[in-house]
């Protein structure tokens, strides 16, 4: 990246940070952004997205997990995703959690069809490992490249599957990338979900934009789930080993 690349850069995220004030706490950072999230281009045919923020409902327990879990000033090291799918942040708006630890572990009441997603499974086991969803969240922030989902043909489909889409995206996603930074992320590490095709793309994006220090990979909850199940708890002292390993994070294992 040259220096005027990297000027131009600062000059964006110190407007954003304007619009992101670091005096609105956390919590009211993030739902201004999910509620105004909106993809400024067409999409490819048979494409569709999944939306769910512009639904009262899922505005709803949305802003009563983030005022739950995020009202306060503080910095939190990111977790990057893929993009959120028809069962878990596709329905509740939050990013890996479908509606059953919505309402059993977060003790967030909602309406919406109980119905598991694999990923959600394993990220909660991990997060009562690590202590508990408000240990957790004081300190950690999920999100996704693509913080808005898709289906094809009534199947999930990540970003990077469809060639069109992926090329029409990218703009998008360095917005939605630099918007969050600005409301209060800590840059030294980001921990990307997916340690293929998601951090071959976020490790592009960072070079050119210098997002983060480092890029941490963590494998994907739902290969976990689906390819090495009997290994899930050898997975999740993975997460939470690489995750101690951020400055100042406090753990209160299980």
């Amino acid at each position: 990246m040259s220096l005027r690349h990297c000027f131009l850069n600062e000059i964006y995220l110190s407007i954003l940070s304007r619009q992101y004030n670091y005096q609105m706490t956390f919590a009211d950072n993030i739902l201004h952004f999910l509620i105004h999230l909106q993809l400024p281009f067409k999409l490819p045919q048979d494409v569709e997205v999944l939306d769910a923020h512009q639904r009262k409902d899922v505005q709803q327990v949305c802003a009563a997990f983030y005022k739950k879990y995020y009202n306060d000033l503080n910095q939190r090291y990111l977790l990057l995703g893929i993009n959120p799918g028809r069962f878990g942040g596709g329905v509740t708006g939050i990013p890996f959690t479908d509606p059953i630890r919505l309402e059993k572990v977060c003790a967030i009441e909602n309406d919406f069809q109980k119905k598991q997603e694999l990923s959600s499974v394993f990220i909660y086991d991990m997060i009562e490992a690590f202590g508990g969803p408000t240990a957790f969240y004081n300190q950690f922030y999920f999100s996704a490249m693509s913080p808005l989902g898709f289906v094809k043909h009534t199947k999930n489909l990540n970003y990077y599957d469809d060639k069109d889409l992926l090329q029409a995206i990218q703009p998008f996603i360095i917005d939605c990338m630099q918007q969050q930074i600005a409301f209060g992320l800590n840059t030294d590490v980001c921990f990307c979900i997916g340690e293929g095709e998601n951090l071959k793309y976020l490790q592009k994006l960072n070079k050119e934009h210098q997002w983060f220090d480092k890029i941490e990979p963590l494998p994907h909850p739902r290969f976990v789930m689906q390819y090495r199940l009997k290994r899930k708890q050898e997975y999740i002292q993975q997460y939470i080993d690489k995750l101690n390993q951020s400055p100042g994070i406090k753990t209160i294992s299980s």
